[in-house]
């Protein structure tokens, strides 16, 4: 095919295309806007319903209170107070809820006025009559209601509710008839726009059998390329494997590096706090010169705290804090170089799969930290663990770092609860280390994790590299781990690993 027709076919494709995605628009546009007119009339229809029902349940409630005032009037039985006081209680609020129900349409809010003005007046007779019977009036109470009866105030009240429900009965016919005509045209467009994407569909079918051709030498050009893909990715592999062992190096070399300016700055800074007596005493014995305060004693030695007053002795206690801030940050960042290293030296190491006893391994770490356990009063079970094949020294530092946590993160004044348990799964084993200690907030699950990072308060020594340290391990042997906890109600950290892992599967990888 020549470039032209190509071309010109490419265009084809892309005006029937354009025009089949105008129809769809035009078709989909009209469809949503008539299914919203449709909701909306399905919903003034619910609407008039419910006023409705506002209406009929306020006359129910008008002639309960009726009855049980005429029952109280009559036996003087409490439930028929109660159950008059029940339905007056839930007049007013009907009332109010049909007035909001009603305040688009100005006939009924008209009649609504009036019906209320009856109400109240109705709610009155009630009232008086209640409060002749609670003074021992009952023929007072007889009078009254004979002549609410001729006032014929219930009359008015159900003329007016008739007349509310005449006109709501008017709207629903009307809104009947609008939302049954807004379904109908919904329906139409829904089956013109079902019969043009069937032709659509059709031209688009007759369209990819006539790409068909271009189709299988694209596919032919694609199976050539792919010939060497294999190749490529292990030499990507290669080259990855070679940048991570570079970047564990360079960790290396940086974290070795450092220390050593680091020893510096801790030898310089014992030397400032050597010189700062000699410093601060010549400033006293500057100060004391300059005016008439004795000298120092004869028999002070040189490591006694020069006698300084005012802004000099100040300047001693800024001194001596800043020293210790270097001092104190000069400790962490000596922590965190260790920490570093170790954890770049074990990333070196080369596992090596043996079988282990999971419990007897668990009962070796549990043992060491049986003192560390009864200082905390916590009881550590293990129950049955499966027997797996992995590398033993990272499954002591996975079940040492957990178990270690476990105890320091317990609730002061509780006795600690820690167990250990496993079970197999689809060949993998499945651990779990639960503790009923001080918990942690779900939106720091993830966040105990990263490296250098904590959670919660930091009342516990570390630095925040054990469960980052654990994580690792259990990528390296093939395994997840995840954390559940809440704040307050302990915690459980599940490690799945595979039952039987291959040293070749992922120390090539490492």
């Amino acid at each position: 095919m020549t470039p032209d027709a190509t071309r010109r076919r490419a265009i084809g494709q892309i005006l029937l295309l354009a025009a089949g995605f105008l129809v769809l628009v035009a078709i989909s546009t009209a469809s949503v806007l008539l299914v919203n007119k449709a909701r909306k009339d399905s919903a003034l229809v619910v609407h008039t319903v419910e006023v409705e029902n506002r209406i009929n349940n306020l006359l129910l409630d008008i002639r309960r209170a009726e009855s049980a005032a005429r029952g109280y009037l009559l036996t003087r039985g409490p439930e028929f107070l109660k159950d008059h006081q029940s339905a007056i209680a839930t007049i007013i609020p009907g009332v109010n809820e049909l007035a909001q129900s009603i305040s688009d349409n100005p006939r009924q809010v008209d009649n609504l006025g009036r019906f209320r003005a009856a109400v109240e007046t109705r709610l009155e007779q009630f009232r008086q009559q209640m409060m002749l019977v609670a003074r021992n009036q009952p023929e007072s109470a007889v009078a009254l209601v004979q002549a609410a009866a001729a006032d014929n105030i219930g009359g008015s009240i159900r003329q007016l509710a008739a007349v509310m429900s005449t006109e709501e009965a008017r709207l629903f016919a009307l809104r009947t008839a609008d939302a049954d005509r807004s379904q109908q045209l919904a329906a139409i467009v829904t089956i013109a726009g079902s019969g043009l994407v069937i032709a659509l569909a059709g031209v688009s079918i007759f369209l990819v059998r006539r790409s068909a051709g271009a189709r299988d030498d694209a596919e032919a050009m694609l199976r050539d390329n792919n010939l060497n893909l294999e190749t490529t990715v292990d030499q990507r592999t290669a080259d990855l494997r070679e940048a991570n062992e570079e970047i564990q190096r360079f960790a290396y070399i940086v974290s070795h590096d450092l220390r050593s300016p680091l020893v510096n700055i801790m030898g310089f800074t014992s030397e400032l706090e050597e010189l700062r007596g000699d410093i601060f005493r010549r400033i006293a014995s500057l100060a004391r010169a300059g005016s008439s305060a004795p000298p120092a004693p004869d028999n002070a030695t040189d490591t006694a705290e020069p006698l300084l007053e005012g802004a000099d002795k100040q300047l001693s206690q800024d001194f001596s804090e800043a020293l210790g801030f270097i001092k104190s940050s000069i400790a962490k960042m000596d922590r965190l170089i260790t920490a570093i290293l170790n954890l770049t030296r074990e990333g070196r190491r080369e596992f090596q799969p043996v079988r282990i006893d999971t419990r007897e391994l668990v009962e070796t770490i549990v043992t060491t930290m049986a003192h560390q356990a009864a200082e905390a009063e916590a009881e550590i079970r293990i129950e049955p663990l499966p027997e797996i094949v992995s590398d033993r020294l990272s499954m002591e530092q996975i079940f040492s770092n957990l178990i270690d946590n476990a105890l320091k993160y317990l609730k002061p004044g509780v006795p600690g609860e820690i167990s250990v348990r496993g079970r197999t799964k689809l060949g993998f084993a499945i651990f779990e280390v639960t503790d009923n200690g001080r918990g942690i907030d779900p939106k720091d699950h993830q966040r105990i994790f990263d490296l250098f990072r904590r959670a919660g308060t930091q009342d516990r020594p570390g630095q925040g590299i054990g469960l980052a340290h654990v994580r690792a391990l259990v990528r390296r042997l093939g395994g997840t781990m995840s954390v559940s906890s809440e704040l307050n109600a302990g915690s459980t950290f599940t490690i799945t690993l595979p039952i039987r892992w291959a040293a070749s599967n992922r120390n090539r990888d490492s």
